[in-house]
């Protein structure tokens, strides 16, 4: 296929796959490939074009881009963005799809990945550019415009889109997708769309195109006077507090925290992308912050006159919807890679820079500073008070029907400190947040930015696709189970060990208790057969849908735990039967969903109708604005 000594021969699709074979990061002294395989379901768009290009180089250079295959293009997406936390964002996978369905069913994922900050390569392909066949099969006509495709819902969704409707465009797209990929301040979804005509067309691919190249990870130094100025706050805080996020990980930035937190005396709290920031017997460590956070972090961050936000969005979960942080003055430090969020809430103290570089700034410039011994105290008082709330949480009940939290406290204790736990919807989050006690800093991966229902099962195969020396272990609903399960079949072509605790509790258990607070009575929330008379799923009968022989269905093993007394003594037996297998096994156990972890006295801002017949709904909107008039601009 050489044409000369400085080109090559090949299609478009043959083109792509060999670049994207040869970028790597680098990231300080760690050098990785940054698309480490392709994800592909192949249907009329992509088999002539990507996908010929994948057969083609298996069989003359095999290993030079592995494929892999997937059951629901929404699926192959979050398997890369799982493999990319696990990587801390240095490596990922491309995910190739075909025209119309294959590719819009990949737009949730896309929207999970850019909502996360997390790198996944998007490449779904598009009907002819040339249009010579127009319309074809799948393809959307807009009268009001022709070139509208389904691949245009993608630019919302994006950092980065591009359309190769001339095969000559690949090379300046191709390499403006790949700076963004490796942007750690742009990253999320990255999407090139692929006419199916361009992706066969051949074209002379210069070698240099071809070659090796480096994407360096930038890690910005803070500027000194905004350090300076940040630092001045600091020292004249009382009562200073960090709400360490998911930057902290994704900068390897966990020592300098952990060391930063120790020689200062400041407490942290961490938001679900944060978790693992601090392991959780950390003295300085209060759990969870914010809707979701741990009764210690909260009081804490009620108080606190200084607020060093590192790596955080400041998500509405993360503040409580502006009402966790109480103190009429509380200043804003917000080091952030990007200024997006560094000037969150109105800050005046932004520290736009790398949190590993930031930090370590820091805590050079405030080496003899320390909070007074009195706040040292309370800090330990409340950790204290949490911790054995924890513990009393996680006491088995004997019920048949046992609670999430000491189901929570049965996981707990049969893993390993490496294992990962994997999480994404649901009541299960917030459960998590408050209760797991992480031990590794990788230990925690809880999706909560999109918060996606169907997330965790190909999620989970994503992780332990970055981390196979660890255990996986899948926490999720019957309701987000049922949103994507079929995942399972590809842990069991590729032998990819994951254990999946599958708990029911026949409904949207989490929506319902939301439901009720917002005076909706659980409604439409309850997995329950129609009542012909009311037409509502409000009833008793309970659907005879198995979950469990469901799983077992697609070759998974299957351990069933009876609703009985022992039923916690029976998971821990199911999961260490599970963790000595060397193939994926799915426990399956029933809860009541009216047990509640203890409360960490967040909120969450979700609007009350204003005016109803329901007293349920009166009585919900008076509780609404109690909490509403607690909120504050927090201008910082």
């Amino acid at each position: 296929m050489t044409t000369s000594t400085t080109t090559k021969r090949l299609t478009v699709g043959q083109a792509l796959v060999e670049f994207l074979a040869n970028q790597w990061t680098v990231d300080g002294d760690i050098r990785e490939r940054t698309i480490v395989g392709t994800f592909g379901i192949f249907g009329h768009g992509n088999v002539a074009g990507v996908g010929q290009a994948l057969k083609q180089y298996h069989v003359d250079h095999p290993g030079l881009m592995p494929y892999h295959q997937a059951r629901n293009e929404q699926g192959m997406v979050h398997e890369a963005v799982g493999y990319a936390r696990m990587h801390r964002r240095r490596g990922t996978f491309a995910a190739t799809a075909s025209v119309g369905p294959g590719a819009a069913n990949m737009l949730t994922a896309a929207a999970l990945a850019t909502t996360n900050r997390l790198p996944v390569l998007l490449l779904p392909s598009d009907t002819f550019a040339t249009r010579v066949s127009d319309p074809v099969l799948q393809q959307i006509e807009q009268p009001h415009d022709t070139s509208v495709q389904v691949t245009d819902a993608f630019r919302p969704l994006s950092k980065f889109f591009d359309r190769v409707d001339r095969p000559e465009k690949l090379f300046s797209i191709a390499l403006a997708a790949l700076r963004v990929l490796t942007d750690p301040t742009e990253t999320g979804a990255v999407t090139i769309a692929l006419p199916e005509d361009v992706q066969a067309e051949e074209l002379d691919v210069p070698l240099e195109f071809l070659q090796p190249r480096e994407w360096h990870i930038r890690r910005p130094l803070p500027e000194a006077g905004p350090l300076a100025r940040a630092v001045e706050a600091i020292k004249g805080a009382k009562r200073p507090f960090i709400v360490a996020g998911g930057g902290v990980l994704y900068s390897d930035a966990e020592h300098e925290l952990r060391a930063f937190a120790e020689s200062t005396g400041i407490p942290v709290g961490t938001s679900q992308a944060g978790g693992g920031a601090l392991l959780w017997d950390d003295p300085q460590y209060l759990g969870g912050v914010g809707a979701t956070g741990t009764l210690a972090a909260n009081a804490l961050a009620g108080e606190a006159d200084v607020v060093i936000g590192i790596g955080t969005r400041y998500s509405d979960f993360t503040t409580a919807s502006r009402t966790v942080f109480q103190d009429a003055d509380v200043k804003f430090v917000n080091v952030n890679v990007a200024s997006f969020d560094a000037y969150k809430h109105g800050s005046q103290l932004p520290i736009i820079a790398d949190a590993r570089e930031a930090i370590s700034a820091l805590s050079s410039a405030l080496s003899d500073f320390h909070v007074d011994a009195s706040y040292t105290e309370r800090i330990a008082a409340e950790k204290s008070s949490w911790d054995d709330l924890v513990d009393e949480a996680f006491l088995p009940s004997h019920l048949a029907l046992p609670g999430q939290p000491e189901i929570i406290g049965a996981v707990q204790a049969a893993s390993d400190p490496t294992d990962v736990v994997v999480q994404a919807a649901g009541s299960l989050p917030g459960d998590l947040h408050k209760l797991w006690r992480v031990r590794d800093a990788l230990g925690y991966h809880v999706e909560y930015a999109f918060s996606c229902m169907g997330y965790e099962i190909a999620g989970g195969l994503g992780a332990k696709r970055g981390a196979p020396e660890r255990d996986v272990i899948v926490m999720v609903g019957d309701g987000s189970y049922l949103m994507l399960n079929t995942e399972l079949v590809t842990a069991v072509a590729e032998g990819i060990k994951i254990i999946i605790v599958l708990i029911q509790n026949q409904g949207y258990a989490s929506i319902g208790h939301l439901s009720e607070t917002v005076g909706s009575e659980r409604f439409g929330t309850l997995y329950r057969k129609m009542d012909p008379e009311t037409l509502d799923f409000q009833g008793t009968e309970i659907l005879p849908v198995d979950l469990a022989a469901n799983a077992r269905s697609y070759g998974i093993d299957v351990i069933e735990i009876a609703p009985e007394a022992d039923a916690i003594d029976a998971l821990s037996a199911a999961l260490a039967t599970a963790k000595a297998s060397t193939t994926s096994t799915l426990i399956h156990i029933n809860s009541d969903p009216l047990i509640y972890a203890p409360d960490g006295e967040g909120w969450w801002d979700v609007p009350v109708a204003q005016t109803s017949t329901l007293p349920s709904t009166q009585k919900a909107r008076e509780e609404y604005l109690v909490e509403k008039a607690k909120q504050l601009p927090l201008l910082g």
